[in-house]
């Protein structure tokens, strides 16, 4: 099973080059208006379409679950090379789990984070944390 997204942009080719480092994949369909990538980790399908305005919802984030926080690390230092990363969060409760995660944004202003969960806790967000913070610009527990 895989999720399918599609996605207006209005910069297909910075579009191309953010998700190709997001989900550490070449698009297996690339054209002036179009590109589709097809992801088996995570399992989805992502489409990107040329479009003139776009206005993503600032309450809203997507995520990919990876299985460790080494794995978020290899994300961490992708996302920092390509100069991605806005946030990095390391061993603090957000939403009710102990995570580890990085955050960035698509160059239509999409939030992505890139996350595992340590344990699940019985508190929404740590004080302090960056987690859910306005300094952040993680739109987490939204």
């Amino acid at each position: 099973m895989k999720t399918h997204l599609s996605f207006p942009t209005t910069d297909l080719a910075k579009s191309v080059r953010f998700y190709a480092t997001l989900l550490d994949e070449r698009p297996a369909k690339q054209f002036d208006d179009y590109a589709l990538f097809i992801a088996e980790r995570p399992g989805l399908e992502l489409a990107l379409g040329v479009a003139q305005f776009v206005s993503p919802t600032p309450d809203t984030h997507y995520g990919i679950v990876v299985e460790s926080a080494a794995a978020v690390e290899t994300a961490i230092e992708r996302l920092e090379r390509a100069g991605l990363a806005s946030s990095i969060e390391r061993d603090e409760t957000c939403c009710y789990a102990r995570q580890t995660k990085v955050w960035a944004v698509d160059p239509d202003g999409r939030q992505w984070e890139v996350y595992t969960v340590h344990e699940d806790t019985d508190e929404r967000d740590v004080p302090d944390a960056t987690c859910c913070s306005q300094d952040s610009g993680a739109a987490c527990c939204a």
